[in-house]
C-alpha cells in the first residue's frame, strides 16, 4: 500500500500512475452474489452450462458494474491519503467496459492521478483508473472517477 502524506504530495503526483492493486479473483460465487444483490440475473452471468454452449466467451462473465463496484475496495487496498479528515466517492465522469471479465479471472486496478481541484473545505481528486484482467490484451474497465478529500 502506498501512503500519500497529504495534499502537497498529491499535487506532485498529478499526471502520474500512483498505484496498482494486487490481483483479485472474480469467481462464480462473487458473480452470483452480485447478480442476486442487483437483480441482474442474465444467463451470461449466472448460468455456466448455457454460457458454455451459447456465449461467445464459452463461460460466464462478470457484470460490468460488478467490476466497477470493486473500485473502492481496490483503491482502499492500494492507496491511503493521510491528512484528510474524510474521503468520499463523489462520482464518475466516464466509464467504459472494453473487454469482458471471464469467470475465474483475476483483475487489478491502476490509478493515475489526473487532476486536483480545490473547493471550500478540501480538494476534489480525479483519477483515471484502468482495470486489467490477467491475460487480456485490453482493459476490462476504464473509468474517470472523482473523490473529495475534506480537510
Amino acid at each position: 500500500m502506498r501512503i500519500i502524506t497529504g495534499i502537497p504530495e498529491l499535487e506532485s503526483l498529478v499526471g502520474h500512475e500512483v498505484g496498482c492493486s494486487e490481483w483479485l479473483l472474480i469467481d462464480q460465487p462473487r458473480i452470483d452474489a452480485f447478480a442476486a444483490a442487483t437483480l441482474d440475473e442474465q444467463w451470461i452471468h449466472v448460468d455456466p452450462e448455457r454460457a458454455a454452449r451459447e456465449s461467445p466467451y464459452r463461460a460466464t462473465i462478470a457484470h460490468g458494474f460488478l467490476t466497477l463496484s470493486l473500485l473502492p475496495y481496490l483503491f482502499g487496498t492500494t492507496l491511503r491519503i493521510d491528512g484528510a479528515r474524510m474521503l468520499v466517492n463523489y462520482g464518475l465522469d466516464k466509464v467504459r467496459f472494453p473487454a469482458p471479465v471471464r469467470v475465474d479471472s483475476r483483475i487489478r486496478a491502476r490509478f493515475t492521478l489526473a487532476r486536483l481541484t480545490p473547493f471550500p473545505g478540501g480538494v476534489q481528486i480525479e483519477w483515471q483508473v484502468e482495470l486489467d484482467c490477467e491475460g487480456s490484451p485490453k482493459p476490462v474497465c476504464v473509468a474517470a472517477t472523482v473523490m473529495r478529500a475534506y480537510s
